[in-house]
């Protein structure tokens, strides 16, 4: 049943159902799973949906893609439609906030002062892009971070050909959004200050083929270059002064510097946070009635704890999450895969290559296909795979089964990469 006029069903007082209720934060890809698996394991307990957001939940990752790109629309990003909420019995209350968390009394307050019982609290409230200050301009027309439908709709009106698009940050939000500004016409430049793009995220050899991807759809790639401050006319923004003292004219900036976590509600609360709420292998917080998933979570991961910003995460933590709520104790260990989709390449990523010491580079046998493998203390933990669907699907397999293949054979483009299965 789809609640957005701000009545509440509990103005104080208990509500029917309060031992049980599923009270989830959030309307990402996290929440929609968890809800979903627990009505697919027949768990009907009360549920209730805050979400701030005025859609339903709906797919993100095209947003930067194909929805930006005008090539899908927002109903097709739906997970489900409105009829089937109601017939789960989903309670779904769309443009609400909530905005504190009474852990005596197992309660949280919404920003139009109702308050809503739970048995079982789920926070999914994903994340935020940072902005750039307001000292350098971050607050000028012209200026977008994507988070959402409605970021995308307005920077969808702006990406008109013959225009010139800034692109602060080379990580793969700010890679995908060069790739669909340079398709639809406009003039890219795209700026890091980190010494190359996608650093923090991927090896060198990853760097060097997008890089070459990059500059040869025509953008202007500055490494090593920062954002000084932007120039404005009017209160729109009209240029750019870089780092290294050079001056640009530019007529819309995309910036694409990294997200925080949406932990405020939870450290308000006296949970554990760091930059995520902290959370178990069965997605507990520190309180063991509050569970958290998808990109605000920072869960243990190879002997750290990290937060996995995927799609995969979302869905695999939030099903672990609705089996145990469900009462089947279910353990979450990540199996990691991303994509990123930039011209007419697809860039998919098996596993987590953060702490590799080493790499292989394997060409492809399509002429732009070629993939990346990671090696941390000899062990395989990684394969970028760049248009090379083989090398993705075995590379996976490899590292679920925690299988390393000599790397000798995996340089040598004559190895059938599928025999490396039954070694």
């Amino acid at each position: 049943m789809r609640r957005d006029d701000g009545v509440a069903d509990e103005q104080g007082g208990a509500e029917a159902g309060q031992d049980e209720r599923l009270v989830v934060v959030g309307g990402g890809q996290a929440a929609f799973a968890l809800i979903a698996r627990l009505r697919a394991l027949k768990d009907m307990r009360p549920v209730t949906l805050v979400s701030d957001e005025q859609s339903l939940p709906y797919q993100r990752p095209p947003l930067s893609k194909k929805y930006l790109l005008r090539e899908m629309t927002l109903d097709r990003l739906l997970y489900r439609p409105e009829s089937w909420y109601a017939e789960h019995a989903i309670d779904v209350r769309l443009g609400r906030r909530v905005t504190a968390i009474d852990r005596a009394a197992k309660a949280v307050t919404l920003d139009d002062g109702a308050t809503l019982a739970y048995g079982t609290l789920a926070l999914a409230t994903g994340a935020t892009p940072r902005r750039l200050p307001d000292s350098i301009g971050g607050r000028l027309d012209g200026v977008f971070t994507l988070r959402d439908f409605r970021d995308a709709d307005r920077l969808a009106g702006e990406m008109r050909p013959g225009r010139h698009a800034l692109i602060v940050g080379g990580g793969y939000i700010g890679l995908e959004a060069a790739a669909v500004a340079r398709t639809l016409g406009l003039e890219v430049t795209l700026i890091e200050a980190a010494d190359r793009i996608v650093q923090r995220v991927a090896a060198s050899a990853t760097s060097d083929i997008l890089r070459r991807l990059h500059t040869s759809r025509g953008v202007d790639l500055r490494e090593g270059t920062g954002l000084a401050h932007l120039l404005e006319r009017d209160g729109r923004v009209r240029g750019a002064e870089l780092s290294d003292g050079t001056t640009i004219a530019v007529d819309l900036v995309i910036v694409g510097i990294g997200v925080s976590a949406n932990d405020r509600i939870a450290q308000d609360a006296g949970i554990e946070t760091a930059n995520g709420v902290i959370v178990d292998i069965n997605g507990r917080s520190s309180d063991a009635a509050i569970v958290a998933m998808g990109d605000c979570a920072v869960l243990p991961f190879a002997d750290m704890l990290i937060r996995l910003e995927s799609v995969q995460n979302a869905v695999d933590q939030a099903e672990a999450i609705a089996a145990n709520i469900a009462g089947t104790p279910t353990l979450y260990h990540p199996k990691p895969w991303f994509w990123s989709d930039q011209y007419d390449v697809k860039l998919q990523i098996a596993g987590f290559g953060l702490g590799h010491d080493e790499t292989v580079v394997r060409a492809g046998q399509r002429e732009g296909s070629a993939s990346v493998w990671y090696y941390r203390q000899g062990t395989l933990i990684a394969v970028d795979a760049i248009n090379d669907a083989r090398a993705y699907v075995v590379g996976k397999k490899l590292i679920e089964t925690g299988s390393t293949p000599d790397k000798a054979a995996i340089e040598n483009p004559a190895t059938d990469l599928k025999s490396l299965l039954a070694s």
